[in-house]
C-alpha cells in the first residue's frame, strides 16, 4: 500500500509550452495547436505519449488551459478545459454531456439528434449520434480513445442508453495512427435501429453504414425542401438510405427516384419506403451518379425537383480545383434534368467550399443551361452540429435551394 502510495505522489501532469506568440488563436477561443507551434526545446513532443494530457502554458510560462496530446498529429494538441485544475475523467465527460443534453433537450421534443459535435459541444474529437436509446460513438482522436472508458461510464450516467456502438472506422483515427474497429460495446441492439426525423421514420444502419449511420445535420434543410415537393416528380442524388427521398414521398411528392451506388443503401431506402407506406411512389436506381444522370437524361427524362447530396469531393485544400470542377458537373449534369420551371437543391459537405463557392458553381452551371436561376433557400448544419465562433472549421454544411427556370 505505501509503495502504491508513493507512485500516486509523484505522478505530476506534463506541460506543453507554446513559441512566443502561439498562444493567440487560443485565447481567441480556438482549441487546436499545431505542432509547429510548440516549444520543442524546452517540450519536445517526443516525450508525449499519444493521448494523454498535459497542461498548455504561453511561452511565458502562464498556464493556458488543460488539453490532450498526440505528438504523431500534425494538430497535437486539443483544450479540453481552460481551467487547469481540470482533470480530464468521467466528471468532466458528465459535466460536458449534460450541457450538451440541456441543448437538445430545448431543441427537440424526441431523442434523435447529434448529442456531442466535437469542439463544437467543447469536447474535441468525440461524436456521439443519439437514436432513442441507443447511442453511436465516434472516438477520433488519440485522446478521446484513451478516454473511451470515461465516455462510457459518463453516458451510462447521463444517458442510460440501452446500448452504446463505437464506429471507431474514420480516416481521421487512420491520421491519428488509430486502428479501425467496429464494436458493440454495451448492451444489446435491437433488430432494427429506428429513428423520427421531419415525422418520417427510418431504420438506419449503425453498424455498417455510413459514419454513425445517419446525417442528422440536413434535418432543417430536409424540412424546407419538404414542403415544396407535392405533387412533383423529385430525384435523389446520393441517396444514401433515403431521408432526403423518402421525406419527399411522405411529403406528397408524386414519384421519388433514389439513385446511389451501394446496394445496401438502396435496399434500406426500399425499407424505410416500406416503413412509411410509400414504397409505391419512390423507386431506387443503382450506379455511379454522373453516369446515371447522364443515362437519365439519354432516355429523356425529366424531373420537378432533383436532390444532389454529394459525399465531399474536398478534403483538403490540394483538393480545391478538382474538387469544384467536380461539383461544378454534378450541377450541370443535374440541372439538364430539370424541367422548364425545376428546383434545385445543391448541397456541399466540403468544409473547404466556401459558401460562396457552391452559389458560384450554381451560377456558372445555370449559365451553362442558358437559363436563369434564383436562390430561394440558404441552408446549413442543424443546431445539434453548433459552430463554435471561434473555430471557422465546425462550420462546413451548405445547401442551396434554387429555381431554375427558361424565359
Amino acid at each position: 500500500m505505501l509503495c502504491e502510495i508513493a507512485l500516486l505522489e509523484i505522478v505530476v501532469t506534463q506541460r506543453l509550452r507554446l513559441n512566443k506568440d502561439a498562444d493567440r488563436r487560443l485565447k481567441a477561443g480556438h482549441l487546436w495547436i499545431y505542432s509547429n507551434e510548440v516549444d520543442i526545446k524546452e517540450t519536445p513532443l517526443k516525450n508525449f505519449a499519444a493521448g494523454g494530457p498535459a497542461l498548455i502554458e504561453a511561452s511565458n510560462g502562464k498556464t493556458l488551459g488543460v488539453a490532450y496530446v498526440n505528438p504523431h498529429s500534425l494538430i497535437c494538441a486539443r483544450v479540453m478545459s481552460r481551467d487547469p485544475e481540470m482533470r480530464l475523467d468521467r466528471s468532466l465527460f458528465i459535466h460536458r454531456f449534460n450541457q450538451a443534453l440541456a441543448l437538445r433537450q430545448r431543441l427537440f421534443d424526441k431523442p434523435f439528434y447529434r448529442l456531442i459535435h466535437g469542439e463544437g459541444d467543447l469536447l474535441p474529437g468525440l461524436v456521439i449520434d443519439r437514436f432513442g436509446d441507443v447511442v453511436v460513438v465516434q472516438l477520433n482522436t488519440a485522446g478521446m480513445q484513451a478516454l473511451a472508458e470515461d465516455i462510457v461510464d459518463a453516458l451510462e450516467k447521463v444517458i442510460k442508453p440501452s446500448a452504446i456502438v463505437f464506429r471507431n472506422d474514420t480516416g481521421g483515427r487512420r491520421q491519428e495512427g488509430l486502428e479501425a474497429h467496429v464494436e458493440v460495446v454495451k448492451g444489446i441492439l435491437p433488430d432494427e435501429v429506428l429513428l423520427e426525423e421531419n415525422g418520417v421514420q427510418f431504420a438506419v444502419p449503425v453498424l455498417n453504414g455510413q459514419k454513425t449511420g445517419w446525417f442528422f445535420d440536413h434535418r432543417v434543410n430536409r424540412a424546407w425542401l419538404n414542403s415544396q415537393v407535392a405533387g412533383k416528380r423529385v430525384l435523389d442524388v446520393f441517396s444514401y438510405v433515403g431521408g432526403w427521398g423518402v421525406q419527399a414521398a411522405v411529403s406528397g411528392a408524386s414519384e421519388v427516384l433514389c439513385i446511389d451506388s451501394s446496394a445496401p443503401a438502396l435496399d434500406q431506402v426500399a425499407r424505410n419506403a416500406e416503413l412509411n407506406g410509400v414504397q409505391e411512389q419512390v423507386a431506387v436506381g443503382a450506379g455511379d451518379a454522373f453516369e446515371a444522370l447522364a443515362a437519365l437524361k439519354a432516355d429523356g427524362e425529366q424531373f420537378d425537383v432533383v436532390i444532389l447530396d454529394p459525399p465531399a469531393f474536398i478534403k483538403k485544400r490540394k483538393d480545391i480545383p478538382n474538387g469544384e470542377r467536380a461539383y461544378a458537373r454534378l450541377n450541370r449534369e443535374a440541372m439538364r434534368l430539370l424541367g422548364r420551371d425545376g428546383l434545385l437543391l445543391s448541397a456541399s459537405c466540403s468544409m473547404h467550399l466556401a459558401p460562396e463557392r457552391l452559389v458560384d458553381v450554381v451560377r456558372g452551371a445555370v449559365r451553362h443551361q442558358d437559363r436563369h436561376g434564383q436562390v430561394i433557400f440558404q441552408g446549413h448544419q442543424g443546431p445539434d452540429h453548433p459552430v463554435h465562433p471561434a473555430i471557422p472549421e465546425t462550420s462546413y454544411l451548405k445547401a442551396l435551394g434554387v429555381r431554375v427556370f427558361r424565359d
